[in-house]
């Protein structure tokens, strides 16, 4: 897996705990962090397919 999924995968799970946290506090706040959640979920699968077709095509030699 690519770093910057990784990273991207590591921040995804923190919104959505933060997103639970805020809700079970009674807190709207939580809609922001679900909406984080789902802009970093796809960062994730960008990186992720990214990093597979970077694999597939293999090094490019001059």
């Amino acid at each position: 897996m690519p770093r910057l999924a990784l990273y991207s995968l590591i921040v995804c799970v923190l919104t959505v705990a933060a997103a639970v946290v805020s809700f079970a506090q009674g807190s709207w706040l939580g809609i922001v962090w679900v909406l984080l959640a789902g802009l970093s979920s796809n960062m994730t699968w960008y990186y992720v397919r990214r990093g597979r077709a970077a694999r597939q095509d293999g090094p490019v030699t001059g």
